[in-house]
């Protein structure tokens, strides 16, 4: 291109869709449906479609963004009111979260990114397999008619 965007930057999902379909030789809704079936099979397939997926989900939110900004410049005069100034400023945060998403995906299909060879990352690899949080996250289950220990939270009384 002569406008000095590269190809890859007009089309962020698509080249890294056709990356990642690449990578794992099959189509990105087989990928989706291999991952769900098995999340815990390839680790790594796992992290992409769910990268994928916030990428997708950030060119969308960009591309309303933009809709809606154009429409609005579409009925502005000369000068750019404040609302439309906030419009522009949620499509550059469109851009940069669309871009930090296409980074992170980029991360995962490179093998030899900085990071995934050194100590640390080994150490991480360890740890992976864990398949739940390292903390329970809910409420131990209690049957029914059990009633809650003395230390359990009470709501608080409003002061008179």
């Amino acid at each position: 291109m002569t406008d000095g965007i590269s190809d890859e930057s007009a089309d962020v999902v698509g080249v890294l869709t056709e990356r990642i379909e690449a990578r794992f030789d099959m189509g990105m809704d087989q990928l989706k449906a291999a991952v769900a079936a098995a999340p815990t099979a390839n680790p790594d397939a796992t992290d992409v479609v769910k990268w994928h997926g916030l990428l997708v989900e950030a060119q969308s939110v960009l591309e309303r963004a933009e809709d809606d900004l154009l429409a609005a410049l579409e009925t502005q005069p000369s000068e750019v009111d404040d609302p439309t100034m906030g419009l522009a400023h949620r499509v550059n945060a469109a851009v940069t979260t669309r871009d930090g998403r296409a980074m992170v995906v980029r991360w995962l299909l490179d093998p030899d990114a900085p990071g995934k060879k050194d100590l640390a990352a080994q150490r991480l690899a360890r740890l992976r397999p864990r398949s739940g949080p390292a903390v329970q996250t809910s409420a131990p289950h209690r049957p029914a008619g059990t009633p809650a220990p003395a230390s359990a939270w009470r709501p608080a009384r409003s002061a008179r």
